[in-house]
């Protein structure tokens, strides 16, 4: 397994973690087979937004006598109500759920404290002044919550969030698919892909601008449907009209300035494993670029998406971490010293780029990439 480091939280966390949705439903022995399969294989991020108490108290029960082996992320605003998961902001409510969260998980403090579901200006604008932000930082406080966070799907309102400062971590969703999604898309039409037909198909620059400045101020992106709920591995279902493999979205992912986790949700073992085959796979075999290169009608915007279709680089640069910590660079009035020592610790970089072009024809974004490369020069020149 390979580890990435949390943004400002400083907590050394697995690429992979799991989602906790699919453990609704579950028995006691299939909850603690997925955490006996997740600890073989080092998977030590756990998310569990869940507020059903039968799976709270099985993942409680299979966490026992190893809670310090797994990262918490647990959500505060879920609750159940009539039979049925409710997001709340209501302070009474979320006191109680989270308290009930605790001494269900048998765990004295969480990791992460999530906010959970902020989609709206005038949502986050009631959590900033509201008694929720209150109520987190109160816990923060006792050690109860150790870092405090987000979940969003809106790219515009997660940017605001995280540019106030008072989150560590940010918990958003990310795929090819809404990456391409058009930036005012609201959840449910984001799930049926129905901000592309407004979009063309373009790259969608508020995304795009979220991930560099998670990426600049250190909080770190944990990602949530990754797999577009599973469209995306089917031909016939996936808007690009190819079907992706669970590690292929996994690596769209990771190559997203400002992630460091991508959860999946897994039902079985076996479902678990298949998207720890990302880490035995070769680039080559995790390549996405076939799904950009599939004939369907993709608006050219001229900027880098990082799938390195334009390879393969005579100089042997790999172009999408070059530009990747171009976009970076430019993001700041000064270049971040840990951006440059990222950008000079590459095998390669733009010193050694031949500008003989043959990348740029490969490209399905039209991307400029000899001024990419003379722009980074520039940037990072010593």
């Amino acid at each position: 397994m390979q580890y990435r480091i949390l943004g400002r939280t400083g907590l050394r966390v697995s690429e992979i973690g799991l989602g906790g949705e699919w453990f609704n439903g579950l028995s006691q022995e299939d909850s603690t087979a997925i955490l006996d399969t997740a600890e073989e294989n080092g998977v030590n991020y756990l998310d569990i937004f869940m507020p059903q108490a039968p799976t709270r108290q099985h993942l409680g029960n299979a966490l026992r006598g190893r809670r310090e082996k797994f990262i918490i992320q647990g959500h505060l605003c879920t609750v159940y109500e009539d039979g049925q998961y409710t997001r709340t902001r209501d302070i009474e409510k979320t006191r109680r759920s989270f308290e009930d969260l605790l001494n269900r998980l048998q765990t004295d403090y969480i990791d992460v404290g999530m906010i959970h579901y902020v989609d709206s200006q005038e949502d986050l604008d009631g959590v900033l002044g509201g008694p929720v932000l209150e109520y987190a930082r109160e816990l923060k406080a006792k050690g109860i919550l150790r870092h405090i966070g987000m979940s969003s799907h809106n790219p515009q309102v997660a940017l605001k969030a995280v540019e106030s400062g008072w989150i560590d971590v940010l918990m958003f969703s990310i795929n090819p698919a809404y990456d391409m999604e058009a930036p005012d898309t609201d959840i449910e039409a984001l799930m049926e892909f129905k901000g592309m037909e407004r979009s063309g198909l373009v790259a969608d620059e508020a995304r795009q601008k979220l991930y560099s400045a998670c990426e600049n101020r250190g909080v770190a992106i944990t990602v949530m449907k990754a797999l577009g709920a599973g469209t995306l591995l089917k031909a016939e279902s996936s808007p690009f009209g190819v079907a992706m493999i669970v590690p292929q979205c996994i690596q769209y992912c990771l190559d997203r300035s400002g992630v460091k986790v991508v959860l999946v949700g897994c039902r079985t073992p076996q479902e678990l494993l298949e998207a720890l085959r990302h880490q035995q796979l070769s680039p080559q075999e995790r390549s996405y670029a076939h799904i950009f290169s599939s004939g369907i009608s993709v608006s050219m915007t001229g900027r880098c998406m990082y799938c390195n279709h334009c390879q393969p680089c005579p100089a042997h640069l790999d172009i999408a971490a070059v530009t990747k910590f171009l976009d970076l660079a430019k993001q700041q009035k000064t270049v971040p010293d840990t951006v440059r020592e990222h950008y000079w610790s590459l095998p390669a970089t733009a010193e050694d780029c031949l500008m003989c072009g043959r990348c740029e024809p490969n490209c399905p974004f039209g991307v400029n990439i000899r001024e990419n490369m003379r722009q980074a020069r520039e940037i990072f020149r010593r």
